[in-house]
């Protein structure tokens, strides 16, 4: 860890706030410290009232990894423990989000892995490069996802297919089942979500807090939070099966092998042609 700032913040235009993922070496890869960072940024700008609109993106080659899993540390905010306790933490981050009064928009580039996918989806709309690789690789070797978003947004078919292979989907595929709003090129990624914010931005604040919610409110009355909760016991199941078990011993005996080892199999993400650069 180095001195510089996990989150940046700044205002690229009147009433937008922008959250940057500053570990670009790490592929913005989310330790807990970082996700302290981002909260506490978060809070920050729903509190603030020249902010109307919050951008989330990632710093470098890519918007998020995933979970940093060479050492993920404290917990960023308490949840009760025991079986489970982690993806329980993961979905009350993302009820967080979606509770705080101003819309969260994830501008998404590159690799969106895992627990940067997971991040994304608590995002309130999402927008993406048309070449991002957006997946859950960890259902092939480790458990079911922390927050089980994908037959919700993406419907049973979709869902189950990436459940059962973990592949990654892109940008334009990602547009195509639910997952995301809109795609651009990478070039144009920027500029078109900043447009996005401030449109969002030019409704009185009050009543975009009141039209965030209504969304969310259909939602949880068609099940999908009680959905989602039910889904953490599932996850902390899948961490007692044999193939986890087995999988966590090659993990710790080194992070790296291990990932190219569940990837070579299928012949992508570390080890296919798309691995960055």
């Amino acid at each position: 860890m180095t001195d510089e700032a996990l989150i940046l913040a700044d205002d690229p235009a009147p009433h937008v706030r922008r959250l940057t993922l500053n570990r670009p070496a790490k592929r913005n890869a989310l330790s807990n410290p970082l996700r302290g960072e981002l909260f506490a940024a978060l809070e920050a700008a729903d509190r603030d009232s020249e902010v109307r609109v919050i951008v989330i993106r990632g710093a470098g080659t890519c918007f998020s990894s995933g979970y940093d899993l060479a050492g993920v540390g404290r917990l960023p905010f308490h949840t009760a423990g025991n079986q489970g306790q982690w993806a329980r933490h993961v979905v009350e981050g993302c009820f967080r989000m979606w509770d705080l009064a101003k819309p969260i928009i994830a501008q998404v580039h590159g690799w969106c892995l895992a627990g940067g996918s997971e991040l994304a989806f608590a995002c309130d709309l999402v927008y993406v490069a048309d070449d991002a690789q957006i997946g859950y690789p960890a259902v092939r070797t480790m458990s079911p996802p922390d927050n089980q978003y994908h037959a919700w947004i993406m419907g049973m078919r979709a869902a189950m297919e990436l459940m059962l292979t973990g592949d990654s989907i892109t940008g334009l595929e990602a547009v195509r089942l639910g997952y995301a709003n809109r795609a651009w090129p990478l070039e144009q990624l920027e500029a078109e979500t900043l447009a996005m914010a401030c449109r969002i931005a030019k409704v009185d604040p009050e009543l975009a807090q009141l039209n965030k919610r209504l969304v969310h409110r259909q939602m949880e009355a068609m099940g999908m939070r009680a959905g989602l909760r039910a889904g953490t016991d599932l996850h902390a199941l899948g961490w007692h099966t044999d193939a986890s078990r087995e999988y966590m011993g090659k993990f710790r005996e080194g992070v790296k092998a291990a990932l190219d080892a569940r990837d070579s199999t299928f012949g992508d993400y570390r080890t296919g042609a798309k691995t960055e650069g």
